[in-house]
């Protein structure tokens, strides 16, 4: 007769392995697929009611300018399905996207309110550093000191703020060396080197989570974290490491924008956490844990950039397409509920 012990971790395997479908527990794997391509109907009726509204939508400059601008806010969608993918939230990635890239500004360029005290060589590994440095805070505060994620993110978030503001006086940092403009200005057989940049990670996103034991243990600490421990996962292992692979991308994202605008505005990032919500919760990432996809993260930011250039393109005023994030959220959630029959 097996023991106690034997039948419990069996079925905490069990458990852990429903809980690794991007569908969830029960659900067939073929329905889980059709939800990742769900989006994929609206983004070609917005493109055909995009070439209606402008002849140009759909011409070369205007579909690069669409995938450069989602570029650098696709790495924060990116970064928030990992998060929202094993059950946390992460707020403090906007704020991320603007500190990392303006502390390595204002510590690599000289006269105004920079420091110039390094080389502009190391810009680059600054920013980087800086995100794995927030991340590891983070996975420190929320797995060690077992505090509540959201507020950890939320008082971080305004800490991140804050600290941009004071070092770079509410100022714009200009003049920035070479190696911060290079991914966001150079091209690539004729594409933006970002595009390239987003489509490569997204596409080791899509491989890594769907395809590899990685990923199917992080639906399974999403979906029930003490199943997944009880079938043998390091869960807070795992955790701390989606917080700090989550900050390297939104300080790779924010030196993207930093390059491509050749500046760091002292309120880069501020707000963008809105649409990076709105993106993946209609792309089918679920708020609860354990659901949702990177294919389908991307379709949801792709349809969002879409839908406000065509607004654009139509001459809708800024300020009306800046309630539209919002509103996205809300329809998606209902339509969730609806289809799922469980909330988000």
């Amino acid at each position: 007769m097996p023991s106690t012990a034997g039948t419990q971790a069996a079925a905490g395997q069990d458990s852990a392995a429903g809980a690794r479908r991007p569908g969830g527990p029960g659900r067939l794997p073929r329905l889980s697929r059709l939800r990742d391509v769900a989006l994929v109907p609206g983004i070609v009726v917005i493109a055909a009611a995009g070439q209606l509204v402008s002849p140009v939508f759909l011409s070369y400059d205007n579909v690069i300018n669409i995938l450069q601008t989602m570029a650098e806010v696709s790495l924060l969608v990116l970064a928030e399905t990992l998060v929202l993918v094993v059950g946390r939230m992460d707020l403090s990635l906007e704020s991320t996207f603007g500190l990392a890239p303006g502390v390595a500004a204002w510590l690599t360029i000289g006269g105004g309110h920079g420091l110039g005290v390094l080389p502009g060589g190391l810009a680059v590994p600054l920013t980087l550093a800086v995100g794995v440095l927030v991340g590891l805070l983070n996975a420190v505060l929320i797995v060690r000191f077992g505090l509540n994620g959201f507020i950890v993110t939320l008082g971080m978030l305004i800490v991140l703020r804050g600290l941009l503001t004071g070092i770079s006086g509410g100022q714009t940092f200009f003049d920035l060396p070479p190696s911060m403009l290079y991914l966001g200005t150079e091209t690539w057989l004729g594409v933006p080197a970002s595009i390239w940049v987003c489509v490569v990670l997204f596409t080791v996103g899509v491989v890594a989570l769907g395809f590899t034991r990685f990923g199917r243990a992080l639906y399974a600490v999403g979906g029930n974290t003490d199943a997944a421990r009880a079938a043998g996962i390091n869960t807070d292992r795992m955790i701390q490491g989606v917080l700090v692979v989550a900050s390297l991308l939104a300080a790779l994202g924010g030196l993207l924008l930093s390059g491509r605008l050749a500046s760091v505005a002292a309120a880069q990032g501020n707000g963008v956490i809105f649409t990076v919500f709105a993106a993946a919760v209609i792309g089918g990432v679920g708020l609860n844990g354990g659901r949702g996809t990177v294919f389908g993260a991307f379709t949801g930011i792709l349809l969002l950039y879409m839908i406000q250039n065509v607004l654009t393109l139509a001459g809708v005023p800024a300020q009306w397409i800046g309630a539209l994030d919002g509103a996205i959220i809300l329809v998606a959630l209902v339509m969730s509920r609806i289809t799922s029959g469980r909330p988000q």
